[in-house]
């Protein structure tokens, strides 16, 4: 029989036992390994059955064994000693609390997935699991961030295969109260509440359930509560489901609702209010419009308050295409705001405006989230260097007139949190090496550029660690392969092959991601006779463990996992490749630590960053990888192979395909395994442990999210704090006026004369005198900034790697109203060399001289007579 309605009985702990409770309650303990020893204490078994959850392990456990553990000394003393670490962790100083400098109160941290553990399962890929060693890596180092986000009652979803190998999908119904959160609940005991206003005069109402992440609180919105119709509940239903409207509503509730959440977070608990909003990926841009509607409130006009929200808000973009973007048509948006839905005290047309994509290339009807991302924070940035280069290219429309290296997106490179992806195996040997506490410090605050105490660690012990964890993976592999071939209606009968899947010996290669075409999933099918030769080559083959999920409305991602375990099905080669369906957190945390190469194949460059690789290395595994995110920034042959590409925009994509697989197949026969087998005079092969030693001393301290945190907090977050500080109402006002006043003015802004003292060929290190008469129309000296920019020039007199100098105003206005200004030229460099003479809008708020899109530059006749000087 089926029940009719479901509830959890949880189990009531003796009082000996009470902190239990609080450590399964800090999800600290997923990245903690003493806390989840004591949890494995408690009931290996039930441990197991669990899916190493604590809380899901409380509730199996049975009264004769926890009173059995409540007389347990031995226990009892461990018990203590981790809740009173735990405390320390929580309350005590960290790197946060030992700068100097003067860093936001507080930073409110937005994203639509986190992906924190196995046990909360609220992410689809890289963007959630970004997200959540973002937190995880703020907590470790004492950043008082608050964490925003959506609680999705089916997660993303669970896949499984048919018998012909084609994904399926399932959505599992998480019920908050079997998983490790809690409601935020207000002083009378009801649960707080946020609502939003909908068309037609109905309401979106959302419980807040929180998850304490270490130190961070993440706040989770959840809309399957009573007091909604059914369509309302359903709007947390899915990540990444459902259609337009359905999306829509999920960013208005992430961005509006969320920011109502934090609010509400820090009325109850007495936390600072955030002084700075970061926003990860365009889906919660709605928080700036709130913020806007709280000014608006309090008595600033639209443009003031749209400066205030700006000055304090950090926009990050992980995505190199425009296809990978939210859009949303311009009707829809409309009629969800104003005066009969959300936010009725701002015009729509605002609205609108802040999301258009109003620039040359752009759909004039479609709203754009990363657009108003971009225009509602003052700083953004990607998250490589390469990803910043492509994002000032993908969003230079949005500043006319600047060259795409001016674009005000700078990038900060991502990075992965150590104590949830390092193996316990791994971080032994360190601490081995030099103590429990300093590598835990070297792997959660970071700081330094190498780990040099890699190299004293022998060859045969990073050898045994290595094969250790192959053994691990290949058992892990035969296990969750067993269990696919069931659900694919396989018997017993059938399976026995199953044990020789996989040989510990042998060079172990993963691959696994999310799959859209860009990612090329089956490049490596692209030529099966040489893969099949690689896998069954009698003195040398390789072994390839792959892993992914396509998007469930993606026909095209599904018939590319198809082809991958169809061929991994052939009985010829089954031992050698497999294909494990269901990817996520508790499958990646064996396989990263297993392989020996982690294989990246994406198209160049569109992979934004790519940390899976990252997550590898810290573990020892070398990287095979197409010069994309990451690897284009950090690679050196110490560390692993660059696949070459063929990025031409002529090329045939089919051809492209074909050249890269090739290269893929020569580096792997003439290079990588020729190095993995070859061994030296101690049997062991030298030259390989040699660059696993290097990639974890030069690698492992760049990728660590730690590092990224701090590049947060130094080169964005405290800016931004500041900014936000000196945005007070009045200043506000100003800059909105100014603004104003600039941008309607612009049109009389020219630059009129230029004159040098110098000839066709010049000296290096002599300088010229550069006089320049310019038209300022309304505006004055104080407006603007006249600069000269010169630099190395190629063939069509473009400047490259330019460098910009101030010149200064000489004397008042003359008879015409034109300003005479005159400064400094360097000649620093040889060879064909210019400069040219622009003008940009200049206030001590802005954060750039390109924040308005606005310049002056000579006409092409003026620039005719003073514009190359050295060729």
């Amino acid at each position: 029989m089926k029940a009719i309605r479901r509830f959890t009985v949880r189990p009531v702990l003796p009082a000996p036992l009470a902190p239990l409770s609080d450590l399964a309650r800090n999800l600290r303990w997923s990245w903690h390994t003493e806390t989840r020893d004591l949890f494995h204490s408690v009931d290996p078994e039930g441990w197991a059955a669990s899916g190493n959850d604590p809380v899901r392990l409380l509730g199996s456990v049975s009264p004769e064994r926890l009173a059995e553990l409540a007389e347990d000394g031995p226990f009892l003393s461990r018990l203590t000693a981790l809740a009173d670490d735990l405390g320390d962790y929580v309350s005590g100083a960290r790197w946060y609390q030992e700068q100097s400098a003067e860093l936001p109160a507080a930073i409110a941290y937005f994203s639509p997935e986190f992906g924190i553990t196995a046990a909360l399962p609220q992410y689809s890929g890289g963007l959630g699991i970004l997200a959540g060693d973002h937190l995880k890596a703020a907590s470790d180092l004492g950043v008082p961030l608050i964490g925003v986000g959506l609680l999705y009652r089916h997660g993303y979803f669970r896949q499984t295969l048919s018998r012909d190998g084609w994904q399926q999908e399932h959505y599992p119904v998480l019920d908050p109260n079997e998983l490790p959160l809690a409601l935020l609940k207000e002083p009378d005991g009801t649960p707080a509440q946020v609502s939003l206003a909908l068309p037609g005069g109905r309401s979106l109402h959302a419980r807040v359930w929180l998850a304490q992440v270490g130190r961070v609180p993440l706040l989770m919105l959840d809309s399957d509560v009573e007091e909604n119709d059914l369509g309302e509940r359903g709007v947390t239903d899915r990540l990444y489901g459902g259609g337009s409207e359905h999306r829509l509503l999920q960013e208005m509730l992430l961005g509006i609702g969320g920011v109502r959440a934090v609010r509400t977070y820090c009325r109850l608990t007495g936390h600072p209010e955030p002084e700075v909003f970061h926003t990860n990926e365009g889906h919660a841009g709605f928080l700036g419009l709130e913020r806007i509607a709280e000014l608006c409130a309090e008595g600033l006009d639209f443009d003031s308050a749209l400066e205030a929200v700006r000055a304090g808000t950090v926009f990050t973009t992980h995505t190199p295409v425009p296809a990978g973007i939210d859009r949303f048509d311009r009707e829809l948006v409309a009629h969800h705001f104003g005066p009969a839905a959300e936010l009725p005290t701002i015009e729509v047309g605002r609205i609108l405006q802040l999301g258009m994509e109003t620039y040359p290339g752009g759909e004039p009807n479609l709203f754009n989230m990363a657009v108003m991302g971009l225009r509602l924070g003052q700083r953004a940035n990607g998250v490589s260097l390469l990803h910043g280069n492509v994002s000032r290219e993908m969003f230079s429309g949005l500043w006319p007139g600047f060259d795409p290296d001016e674009v005000p997106i700078t990038s900060v490179t991502n990075g992965v949190h150590a104590p949830t992806w390092v193996a316990p195996e791994v971080f032994r040997l360190g601490a081995r090496q030099i103590g429990g506490r300093r590598t835990e410090d070297a792997m959660t605050v970071g700081g330094s550029d190498r780990w040099d105490a890699v190299a004293e660690i022998p060859d045969q012990d990073i050898w045994e660690l290595r094969r250790n964890l192959r053994e691990q993976l290949v058992t892990e592999v035969r296990r969750r392969l067993r269990a696919s071939w069931r659900q694919r209606g396989a018997g017993t009968a059938e399976l026995g092959w199953i044990d020789g899947v996989l040989d510990p010996d042998v060079l172990t290669i993963g691959f696994a991601r999310r799959v859209p075409s860009y990612k090329r999933l089956t490049l490596m099918l692209r030529d099966r006779d040489r893969l099949m030769d690689l896998l069954l080559h009698p003195e040398r083959p390789i072994q390839i463990v792959v892993a992914g999920k396509a998007h469930p409305a993606d026909d095209g991602g599904k018939r590319l996992v198809q082809e991958l375990v169809r061929f991994a099905d052939d009985p010829r080669v089954r031992h050698r490749i497999v294909f494990l369906p269901d990817y996520g957190m508790a499958m990646a945390q064996k396989l990263y630590p297993g392989c020996d190469i982690w294989l990246n194949n994406p198209l160049r460059p569109l992979e934004a960053c790519g940390t899976s690789g990252m997550k590898a290395a810290l573990n020892g595994c070398l990287n095979l990888s197409v010069l994309d995110g990451w690897w284009d920034e950090w690679f050196q042959p110490d560390f692993g192979w660059a696949i070459p590409t063929a990025d031409g925009t002529g090329t045939d994509p089919d051809h492209r395909d074909d050249i890269e697989a090739a290269a893929l197949y020569d580096l792997l026969e003439q290079r990588v395994t020729p190095r993995f087998y070859e061994q030296g005079q101690e049997g062991l092969p030298d030259r390989w442990i040699e660059m696993v030693r290097q990639t974890l001393t030069l690698l492992g301290p760049k990728v660590l999210a730690g590092r990224m945190v701090r590049e947060y907090v130094e080169r964005l977050y405290t800016p931004a704090a500041h900014a936000h500080r000196a945005m007070t109402p009045d200043a506000a006002r100003e800059l909105a006026g100014w603004k104003s006043r600039v941008r309607s003015a612009w049109h009389g802004v020219t630059v009129d004369h230029v004159e040098t003292t110098t000839t066709p060929v010049a000296e290096l290190g002599s300088t010229l005198s550069l006089r320049v008469r310019v038209g300022l129309g309304d505006l004055g000296p104080d407006d603007v900034e006249v600069q000269a920019v010169s630099g190395r020039v190629d063939a069509q007199d473009r400047i490259a790697d330019a460098s910009t100098v101030p010149l200064k105003p000489v004397g008042g206005p003359d008879a015409e109203g034109r300003w005479l200004y005159e400064g400094p030229l360097s000649l620093d460099r040889t060879g064909p060399y210019g400069y040219t003479v622009r003008i940009l809008p200049a206030h001590r708020l802005l954060a750039s001289g390109a924040e308005l899109g606005l310049v002056a530059v000579p006409s092409e006749e003026l620039g005719e007579g003073a514009g190359v000087l050295l060729r």
